[in-house]
C-alpha cells in the first residue's frame, strides 16, 4: 500500500471505456484504506450510487486534474493525491488552484483534506496561507496542529511554532507523541533548550518518554544544543532502541572531542545489542577514528562497511578517505578520491580541507608547503570539472593560501568568490581577511572587512590581529572599541590581539586597563599568551625589572617562549645578570626547539661563558634537537624558488651574490654593523665560533631573487621557516631603504614589514 492517503472512483461512472483496470499508472495512489473517515464516507457513496458495480481503481493525477478542470463533481478523497503531487513537485500555484477549486464545491470543510491542504501550503513555503486556512477550519483535530508546528519549524519559523503549540495547550487539545516531537524540533531550531526541558517533563507526566521516537527527539535535542548528559539519560531510558538513537548519540559523540571513547563504546554496545548500523552510524563512527587518529580501528571499520554492503555509500568513503589524509596518509586518501566516480562537492571539500590541516602536523616545511600545493591543485581540477566550489571550498582553500602566503593564488580566489556570489558569506569573507592579513596587505585586509555585510567576532578579531602584527597599534585599539560598540563579544584571542598591540606601542596604562576589563567585565581568565604580551610590552621598554615583578605578583609560570623573550630582551638592554637568571629558568624546562638553543647560545659565546656554552651543548644532544635548517620562500609569476643558507644553487647565484654584497657596502655606510650568530655546525666540539666571512641566511638569497626578478617598486614576499636573526632583520630593513622597496618576511613568529628603513615589529621581533 502506497504511504499516502488515495482515492477510488468508478471506472463506469467515470470512462466508460477504462483501460486496464490492472495497469498502475505512474501517478496514481492505491485503493483507500476503508478504515479511515474519508474511506468511509466513499464507500457509502458507492453503494448507496444506483447499483453501479464497476471495480474502483487508482486515478492518475493527470485524469483527476481534468476532471476538475472540466467541472465535474468529485468526492473529497480525489484532492488528497492532487495535493500530494503539489507537494512533490514544490508547486504553490497548483495547490492553489486546487484550493479554489475545494472551496467552490465546498470539500474544504472535509478537516482530512484541508488538513492535507495546510501540509501542502507549509511544504511549498506559504506559511500565511496556512494559517489563514488553520484560522478557518471549523474543526480540528491533533493531525492539523501538529502540521503547523512541523510546517514552521520547516520554514526556519521555529518560534511561531511552539507558540501554536502553546496554543494548542491553552484550547485544552491533547498533543501526541507526533506534536511533541515536532516541537522538540523546534525547541532544537530555535535553541531553546529550557523550553524543551518542560516538553521533556510533559511527555514524562503523560508517558510519552519510553516510546522510540520521542526518545530520539529527547537525545537530538539535547546532545545538538551542548547537553549530552541528559541526551544520555533520556538515551537510556528508551527501552527499544532503535539504529536512529544509537546513530543520534554517536553522532553528538563525534562532535565533542572529549567524548570520543564514549562514541567508540556506544558503537560496540549497538554491535552488541545485534542492532545493525547504516551508513549515517558508520560515518560517524569513521569520524571518530580521525578524531581518535587511529587509522587501525578505522580500517576495521572499513572492513566492516564492505561486510554489511555499505562500502559504496558517498559519505562512508568521505570519511574513510578523510581519515587515511588526517593520518598523513596522502596516497591512499588520494587513491580512494581518484576511484570514485560518484564524487560530491563533499568529497573535494573533504580532500582540500583535510590537506589543509595536515600542513601543520607535516613533519617539516618542506612536507608542509608540499601538502599545501596538493591542496591548491586538487582545487584547480575541482574548477575544470563539472563541480561548483561552494563557501565551505573557497573558506578552505583561502587558508592554504594564508599559510603558504601565497597572494597570487589568493587574489584569484577572490575574484572567484565575488563571481560565484559568495563574497557575501561571511565565513568566505573572514577567510579572505584572515589570508590578506597573513599576506602582509593591510589595507586590502581592510577593504574586505568594511565590505562585510556582517561580521562576527572572527572577523572582528582577525582584523584586530592584523592591525597589531603590521604595526598599526592605534587603529587596533580604535577598532577594538568600535567592536565593543557594535555589541560583538570579545574572546580570549581577541584580548591577546589587544594586548599586543598595547605592547609594540607601549601603552602601559591602557594594557593594563584592557588586561583588568578581560578579567573582570568579560569573566575571562588570563591564559599564557596574555601575560606573554604584558611581558613584552615591559621588556621593550627596558623595563626588565618590572617584567619580573609582574610574574611575581601574578604567580603565573612562565613558558619557553616567556623566558626566551626574557632572556632577548634583558640581553638588549644590557641587564646581563637578569639574562643570566632567565636562562637558568629557561634551561630547567629542558626546551625542545632548536631556536631556543641558538639564542642561548650566542649570548653564552658572547659574554665567553664557555662552561655555559657546553652545558647548553651538553643538554642540546640529550634532548636531540638536531641542527637548524634554515630555509626560506619565494614566488614570483606562479613559480616558487627555494632556498636554504648559503645557497648558490640558483642559476642566477653570482648576480645574487653579487647584488648582496653591493647592498651590504652601502648598508654600511648609513649605519649597518654586522652581527655574528652562533652557528650549529656537525661537530659538537665548536666552542668559539668559526672564524670567516659573514652566513647569508636563506631570506636575504631569497629577498636578492625578489629584487632582481620582480618590477621596481613591487613588494618582494618571502616566507621562512624560523625566526629571523637579528643580522638579517637589520640588513633587510636598510634594503627596502636603499631600493625604496617594501619588503614582507613571514617567519615562524611574525610578519616583519619593512618600509622605508623600518619594520613593522619594532625591530623586536628577530629572536638571536
Amino acid at each position: 500500500m502506497a504511504s499516502t492517503p488515495s482515492l477510488a472512483v468508478s471506472a463506469a461512472a467515470v470512462f466508460p471505456s477504462a483501460a486496464d483496470p490492472r495497469r498502475q499508472p505512474p501517478a496514481s495512489v492505491a485503493i483507500v484504506d476503508k478504515n479511515s473517515s474519508y474511506g468511509r464516507s466513499l464507500q457509502a457513496a458507492d453503494n448507496g450510487g444506483g447499483g453501479m458495480e464497476a471495480p474502483l481503481r487508482p486515478l492518475d493525477v493527470q485524469e483527476a486534474m481534468s476532471m476538475l478542470t472540466e467541472g465535474k463533481a468529485v468526492q473529497s478523497a480525489m484532492y488528497v493525491p492532487l495535493l500530494h503531487r503539489c507537494v512533490e513537485t514544490g508547486s504553490l500555484g497548483a495547490a492553489r488552484a486546487v484550493h479554489g477549486h475545494m472551496a467552490k464545491t465546498g470539500a474544504g470543510a472535509d478537516m482530512f483534506v484541508a488538513t492535507s491542504l495546510v501540509n501542502v501550503y507549509m511544504r511549498c513555503g506559504a506559511t500565511r496561507d496556512a494559517r489563514r486556512l488553520f484560522d478557518g477550519m471549523p474543526e480540528r483535530n491533533v493531525v492539523t496542529w501538529t502540521a503547523l508546528v512541523t510546517g514552521y519549524t520547516l520554514n526556519s519559523q521555529p518560534a511561531l511554532g511552539l507558540e501554536v503549540f502553546v496554543e494548542m495547550l491553552e484550547m485544552g487539545r491533547y498533543p501526541s507523541h507526533y506534536t511533541l516531537g515536532a516541537t522538540l524540533n523546534a525547541c532544537l531550531a530555535s535553541y531553546d533548550v529550557d523550553l524543551g526541558r518542560q516538553v521533556h517533563g510533559y511527555a514524562i507526566k503523560y508517558g510519552a518518554e519510553s516510546i522510540t521516537s520521542m526518545g530520539n527527539s529527547l537525545c537530538r535535542l539535547y546532545a545538538k544544543l551542548g547537553s549530552l548528559d541528559s541526551a544520555l539519560r533520556a538515551f537510556w531510558r528508551i527501552p527499544e532502541k532503535n539504529v536512529i538513537t544509537w546513530t543520534t548519540m554517536i553522532s553528538a559523540c563525534a562532535e565533542d572531542e572529549d567524548c570520543v571513547e564514549l562514541g567508540l563504546s556506544l558503537f560496540l554496545d549497538m554491535l552488541m545489542e545485534g542492532v545493525m548500523p547504516n551508513e549515517f552510524t558508520l560515518t560517524s563512527v569513521m569520524s571518530l577514528c580521525g578524531t581518535r587518529l587511529d587509522l587501525n580501528l578505522g580500517k576495521q571499520v572499513q572492513a566492516f562497511s564492505f561486510k554489511i554492503g555499505c562500502e559504496t555509500n558517498l559519505p562512508v568513503k568521505n570519511s574513510t578517505m578523510y581519515l587515511y589524509l588526517r593520518k598523513g596518509e596522502t596516497d591512499e586518501a588520494m587513491q580512494l578520491f581518484e576511484q570514485m566516480e560518484d564524487a560530491s562537492i563533499i568529497t573535494w571539500n573533504a580532500m582540500i580541507s583535510g590537506y589543509a590541516q595536515i600542513m601543520d602536523s607535516a613533519k617539516d616545511d618542506l612536507q608542509a608547503r608540499s601538502r599545501g600545493f596538493q591542496a591548491l591543485t586538487i582545487f584547480r581540477d575541482l574548477k575544470r570539472s563539472a563541480m561548483k566550489p561552494d563557501l565551505f571550498t573557497f573558506s578552505s582553500i583561502l587558508s592554504v593560501c594564508s599559510a603558504m602566503m601565497a597572494l597570487e593564488q589568493g587574489e584569484q580566489i577572490h575574484a572567484q568568490t565575488i563571481k560565484s556570489g559568495f563574497l557575501s558569506d561571511v565565513v568566505v569573507n573572514s577567510a579572505l581577511v584572515n589570508m590578506y592579513n597573513k599576506c602582509g596587505c593591510i589595507q586590502d585586509a581592510n577593504k574586505a572587512f568594511l565590505e562585510m555585510p556582517t561580521r562576527t567576532f572572527v572577523t572582528w578579531t582577525s582584523m584586530i590581529s592584523g592591525y597589531s602584527q603590521h604595526g598599526q597599534p592605534q587603529e587596533a585599539i580604535q577598532l577594538f572599541e568600535e567592536m565593543r560598540l557594535a555589541g560583538v563579544r570579545p574572546n580570549e584571542i581577541t584580548f591577546v590581539s589587544l594586548l599586543s598591540a598595547c605592547s609594540y606601542a607601549g601603552l602601559v596604562e591602557e594594557a593594563e586597563r584592557y588586561f583588568d576589563m578581560m578579567k573582570k567585565e568579560y569573566c575571562i581568565e588570563p591564559v599564557v599568551d596574555h601575560y606573554g604580551c604584558m611581558i613584552d610590552m615591559f621588556v621593550r621598554l627596558g623595563r626588565v625589572e618590572d617584567a619580573f615583578s609582574f610574574i611575581k605578583r601574578t604567580g603565573f609560570e612562565p613558558n619557553e617562549a616567556i623566558w626566551s623573550s626574557l632572556v632577548a630582551g634583558c640581553r638588549s638592554h644590557g641587564n646581563m645578570e637578569l639574562a643570566f637568571y632567565a636562562a637558568d629558568k629557561l634551561l630547567e624546562l629542558k626546551p625542545k626547539g632548536i631556536e631556543t638553543y641558538i639564542l642561548l647560545l650566542n649570548m653564552y659565546i658572547s659574554t665567553e661563558r664557555w662552561q655555559d656554552v657546553a652545558r647548553v651543548r651538553k643538554l642540546m644532544k640529550q634532548e636531540d634537537v638536531g641542527i637548524l635548517r634554515d630555509r626560506s620562500w619565494i614566488t614570483i609569476k606562479d613559480k616558487v624558488y627555494f632556498f636554504t643558507a648559503n645557497d648558490r644553487t640558483h642559476p642566477q647565484a653570482t648576480e645574487l651574490y653579487q647584488l648582496l654584497e653591493n647592498l651590504l657596502e652601502k648598508a654600511k655606510a648609513i649605519g649597518y654593523e654586522p652581527y655574528q650568530n652562533a652557528e650549529l655546525s656537525d661537530s659538537e666540539d665548536d666552542e668559539k665560533p668559526a672564524a670567516g666571512s659573514l652566513k647569508h641566511h636563506s631570506e636575504r638569497l631569497a629577498v636578492a631573487l625578489g629584487l632582481l626578478q620582480t618590477p621596481s617598486g613591487a613588494t618582494v614576499r618571502v616566507t621562512k621557516n624560523i625566526t629571523m636573526c637579528r643580522d638579517c632583520h637589520s640588513s633587510i630593513k636598510l634594503f627596502s631603504l636603499l631600493e625604496n622597496r617594501e619588503i614582507v618576511v613571514r617567519d615562524s613568529k611574525r610578519l616583519h614589514k619593512f618600509k622605508d628603513g623600518r619594520c613593522s615589529c619594532g625591530d623586536f621581533g628577530a629572536l638571536f
